[in-house]
């Protein structure tokens, strides 16, 4: 198990590339199941979820290899195994975008109730309801979810997948994989808008579906016979932007980011400006600037074109040093405050109440030994470090590499002074 320790303050200043979307390249992968033959992705990040899935994906049937380029090839052509297996499926959350994909290919599917993230509750409940209303057989067996698809195949229907939060990303893209091979017409009512949801549904399309309505609560899908291999370039990921962001506003920095699409952040870049950042836009990317100090602001999360729920950790621990008092609301998953606890460790001065964090801005954080508990509070932690006085030694780092390619290489080149040590 690798630890994090991390001296500062530092300031941030130079260029980084942001990588491709995990977000995008996890249902990516698994759509590729839909077409046999080859398909070749570029832009995959290296990360240890993306491994998982390649791993998950070869117990299949598929040849699935990574090239020292970085893209990712799967053959398809065969796909004899439908299950995705405990050891594998509870390592990943996402894992369970296997389902609307082997269901349509194989008429059958079993996969084990995922895991992923402690970060609350989150159930896959409308996922198999879209799935049952293009006619799957849905049932539970030894912790297994087991969809079977009618004699005749699955049928395309009008379908509402809105559930107690919002539009369900996964859900969304599950009932779409499976829709496009589906016979006749689907209409998936509040369909998650996410750039990743438009990025699979834009993929797909080039694979030979017929999708409208690409990035709108409403997704109309005319189901095809068959699909066909392709080359594709995922998104660039704007959660690892957006972390990069709040990188260079807490420690006063100033940092160009390559490969940053601020048209899909418009809802970041406000609360940055919002907070005293300056945010500029430079051919393609971006440039990200504090000379001031932290301004307080509010935060709720919510799905796209809301604030992501997935820098919300990140905001918080940049508003720890804000002037003056700030309140964050969960909206997405209203017990993702586990990283809350940390940073008070760190002196800054949070209360939960309910599914909201007031923050009251303080002078300075101070290094402490911290634990890592998600992916995204992985995140927030080494940001609130880079800020904080001393050496700040975080534990359980291994969530960060699911989501992050290298991050303390990419940190040491434009500043940071990050060490990766084995215990």
């Amino acid at each position: 198990m690798d630890i994090f320790s991390i001296e500062g303050p530092t300031r941030l200043a130079g260029k980084v590339k942001v990588n491709g979307s995990k977000n995008s390249s996890l249902p990516i992968m698994a759509a590729a199941l839909l077409a046999p033959g080859k398909t070749v992705l570029k832009g995959v990040p290296r990360l240890s979820d993306i491994a998982v899935l390649e791993n998950l994906l070869s117990t299949l049937g598929p040849k699935v290899e990574r090239l020292e380029n970085g893209d990712i090839i799967i053959d398809a052509t065969v796909v004899d195994n439908p299950v995705g297996e405990y050891d594998i499926v509870r390592k990943m959350r996402a894992s369970v975008c296997i389902l609307g994909p082997l269901l349509a290919r194989c008429g059958r599917v079993e996969v084990s109730m995922p895991g992923g993230c402690a970060i609350g509750d989150r159930p896959v409940d409308i996922h198999l309801r879209g799935l049952a209303e293009l006619g799957a057989k849905i049932s539970l067996k030894n912790g297994n979810i087991v969809a079977t698809a009618p004699q005749g195949g699955l049928v395309g229907k009008d379908i509402f997948l809105g559930g107690p939060f919002g539009a369900t990303v996964l859900g969304t893209d599950n009932v779409m994989m499976a829709a496009v091979l589906a016979k006749g017409t689907t209409v998936i009512e509040m369909a998650a808008c996410e750039p990743e949801v438009a990025d699979l549904a834009n993929f797909l399309n080039a694979m030979g579906a017929k999708i409208r309505g690409i990035g709108s609560p409403r997704l109309t899908i005319e189901g095809v016979k068959q699909l066909h291999g392709i080359e594709y370039t995922v998104i660039s990921d704007r959660i690892e932007a957006g972390t990069f962001m709040v990188g260079a506003a807490i420690t006063g920095g100033e940092v160009e980011l390559d490969n940053c699409a601020l048209g899909d952040m418009m809802a970041v870049v406000d609360r940055l400006r919002n907070c005293g950042v300056c945010v500029e836009n430079n051919n393609g990317g971006c440039i990200v600037t504090r000379t001031g100090e932290i301004k307080a602001a509010d935060i709720t999360t919510q799905p796209y074109p809301g604030f992501p729920t997935d820098l919300q950790a990140q905001f918080m621990a940049m508003l720890a040093l804000a002037e003056g008092n700030s309140i964050i609301t969960e909206k997405i998953f209203p017990d993702r405050f586990m990283h809350v606890a940390e940073l008070n460790r760190m002196a800054a001065n949070l209360r939960k109440e309910g599914a909201s964090v007031v923050v009251a801005g303080v002078k300075k954080l101070i290094a402490a030994p911290i634990m890592a508990s998600d992916l995204r509070a992985s995140a927030a932690l080494v940001l609130a470090a880079l800020a904080a006085e001393g050496t700040t030694v975080i534990n359980r780092v291994y969530h960060i590499d699911r989501g992050y390619e290298k991050i303390e290489e990419k940190l040491n080149a434009i500043g940071a002074k990050i060490m990766r040590q084995a215990i």
